[in-house]
């Protein structure tokens, strides 16, 4: 990881803190709620029409956004925020499975990496999460043309799905720098293999997956978003995975679980 990863880990633990004592302050408001539903269960009588979405692995791609340390580990200093949501998502055992069954059926498997380089640390104009990011070194390489000091640090991909992002066959494109997919070539790559459906999954849901989500559709693809491989920071100002949550069912093509995302996989 790091030289600062101790800093990192001191600030989120005391960001960590301000989560919880925001959650004691609002147990008492939220509690009835919490009583009669789980908070990110789907309406019991949803007002908008399924889509019908049906997958076709021979023009189909999984996309998975951010696989990486910094994202996603009990090692980075981000875990005291994405950590809860993480683990109950049961999110990286539910990426390897998503992998794993790509991979069976031949179906493109695409990365859209989130790394900063030193220029980046420069920019004069930020948003409060890109600050953060800059501050803490999240997705910090040494520079765009070298790989020094990548293995092991918060950039690097999972352990878990190294094996499936390293077989020579799996496309990492360019890296995205905000949120979306604008500024790096994943629609591009996506065109050249003959793609217009997605399936979706990756970290964060309301910021990365969510942006990707949105632009992809401007572009014309199909895009499943795999609701159970995604997660999100839990910071004082909201619970980002029901922020994205409640989009994903207004604008997404499909909403799937790890499982009925793997079923269509292994009989389209």
């Amino acid at each position: 990881m790091c030289e600062d990863c101790t800093s990192r880990r001191a600030f989120f633990g005391t960001l960590a803190g301000a989560v919880a004592a925001g959650t004691i302050a609002a147990a008492s408001s939220t509690s009835a709620i919490a009583a009669d539903a789980k908070p990110y269960a789907d309406p019991l009588n949803p007002a908008l029409p399924p889509t019908g979405m049906k997958l076709d692995t021979r023009r189909a791609a999984l996309v998975v956004i951010d696989p990486q340390v910094d994202f996603m580990s009990p090692k980075s200093p981000a875990w005291p925020v994405v950590g809860e949501s993480v683990t109950e998502q049961n999110t990286v055992p539910n990426l390897v499975r998503l992998f794993r069954a790509a991979k069976e059926v031949d179906m493109p498997v695409v990365i859209s990496p989130h790394y900063y380089y030193p220029h980046d640390h420069r920019w004069k104009v930020q948003g409060p999460l890109e600050i953060l990011q800059h501050k803490l070194g999240m997705f910090d390489r040494k520079g765009a043309l070298t790989l020094e000091g990548f293995e092991g640090s918060g950039s690097e991909w999972m352990p878990e799905f190294k094996e499936f992002i390293e077989d020579g066959k799996t496309i990492v494109c360019s890296p995205h720098k905000l949120y979306g997919p604008q500024a790096n070539d994943l629609v591009l790559q996506l065109g050249k293999q003959g793609v217009n459906q997605i399936v979706l999954a990756g970290m964060a849901a309301n910021l990365c997956v969510e942006s990707h989500l949105r632009h992809l559709l401007e572009q014309g693809f199909e895009v499943a978003v795999v609701r159970d491989a995604i997660a999100a920071a839990k910071f004082p100002e909201g619970d980002g995975y029901l922020a994205a949550l409640i989009n994903f069912r207004f604008i997404a093509n499909g909403l799937w679980t790890t499982e009925d995302a793997v079923q269509r996989m292994r009989t389209a």
